[in-house]
């Protein structure tokens, strides 16, 4: 005998469907979109938990919610079938007993329906009638993805031309942030993520993923280019700004790896800039800590903001202002022309003890030799090249002009 599908009706709303799914199954119910933006709920039902009520007044799931229904298993599972799952009640989070299922069309999940068993556990019957529901809404929710589609689309567009500089008037960019409803930051930050290959269709969808339900840090554009994640993150209202960033970094590193099997995805962030006009500026400067941080892998594996790079940020200027100069350093000159005569390596010597900020015992242990060893090549690095260590100017020229030449690849 077949059942009867009481959601074969026409509905104006999501809210009204919800309410209808609620009706039916006697019991509360929340309608979401793939990354748990709350969509719909019932609400001819006073009936609920904590979780629900959060998710109700955010207009998203909780963020530690959907961390723990990670870590358990539950949204794993609901992204690789179509029939209802079980939760079981996590009451450190507010959550209580429910019943979850994926909305599908094809072979992509378009959102969840959520049912809190209350004062029943639902039946096999109640499952079946889940199902049609599901099945009644996804067509619904397929026309809410198309609009949020052309949305994302505009939103890249207008992304790219800020990256690009060209878009540059102050009023017309506060038009196209207004026009995408998105507030226009008093501060932001450009991040850029490399990957090791080329982003795929597949990888997209899980990073929109997790930018989506990260709630730590607001991200106002993103687009992809290649094997580069390029984010614009607000960086307003923060106590701590630069600290935050590198948290959010780490936080997606984390997730990428522990719910996808993705690693060596490299950040990279900007200064915070309160300017919009500055923002192909900022991207430039993300850009510029790529290259440094592959140039220079050891010397800078902890640096990833351009505020951090100290020197390095003056790479660039310098060689530029030196095109046009026949300059050498005098004593760095010196010391390689007695190296390559004596087979020695005091040039390598010298950039170690520069970089350990002229810490013998450090610079000895770098360098695998004795104290006394490091103390005799630099007396003799001292007499051949007419270095005094204790002027701090010349000491910060020869590590300059050691790491141009390296940037160089002189």
């Amino acid at each position: 005998m077949k059942h009867h599908d009481p959601f074969k009706i026409t509905f104006e709303s999501l809210d009204e469907f919800a309410d209808l799914i609620s009706q039916v199954l006697k019991c509360p119910i929340t309608i979401e979109d793939a990354n748990h933006r709350l969509l719909a709920y019932s609400t001819h039902d006073e009936r609920t938990d904590p979780a629900r009520i959060s998710t109700i007044i955010g207009r998203r799931v909780p963020e530690k919610v959907i961390n723990q229904l990670w870590k358990e298993g539950t949204i794993p599972a609901l992204l690789k079938t179509d029939e209802p799952i079980r939760v079981k009640s996590m009451n450190d989070i507010g959550l209580g007993d429910r019943v979850a299922i994926s909305i599908w069309k094809q072979d992509e999940v378009l959102g969840f329906i959520w049912a809190i068993e209350i004062d029943k556990t639902l039946t096999d019957e109640d499952f079946t009638l889940l199902k049609k529901a599901a099945d009644a809404v996804k067509n619904k929710l397929l026309q809410l993805q198309t609009r949020k589609n052309k949305k994302e689309e505009r939103s890249q567009e207008f992304f790219w031309k800020l990256l690009t500089g060209h878009l540059k008037e102050k009023e017309e960019i506060i038009q196209h942030f207004q026009t995408l409803q998105i507030t226009p930051p008093s501060s932001f930050a450009v991040f850029v993520f490399q990957f090791q290959q080329n982003i795929t269709t597949k990888e997209e969808h899980e990073i929109s993923y997790l930018l989506k339900t990260a709630q730590r840090m607001k991200i106002l554009l993103n687009t992809i280019d290649c094997n580069q994640l390029i984010l614009l993150v607000q960086a307003s209202h923060i106590e701590n700004p630069l600290q935050e960033l590198d948290h959010f970094a780490e936080n997606f590193l984390s997730k990428m790896n522990d719910r996808y099997g993705m690693r060596n995805i490299h950040p990279v962030y900007s200064s915070i800039y309160d300017d919009f006009q500055k923002i192909g500026k900022a991207y430039k400067e993300a850009l510029i800590v790529l290259s440094i941080n592959e140039k220079f892998p050891i010397e800078t594996k902890e640096i990833f903001s351009y505020q951090r790079l100290g020197i390095y940020q003056l790479f660039e200027m310098i060689l530029e202002n030196r095109k046009n100069e026949a300059y050498e350093n005098y004593a760095l000159k010196r010391i390689k022309e007695y190296d390559q005569k004596h087979k020695s390596n005091l040039i390598e010597t010298l950039e170690v003890f520069l970089n350990k900020d002229s810490n013998i015992n450090d610079a000895a242990k770098e360098l695998n030799v004795h104290a006394n060893t490091l103390n005799y090549r630099l007396k003799r690095i001292t007499e051949i090249g007419e270095v005094n260590f204790k002027d701090p100017n010349q000491k910060i020229m020869l590590l300059l002009d050691l790491k141009l030449a390296k940037y160089q690849g002189i």
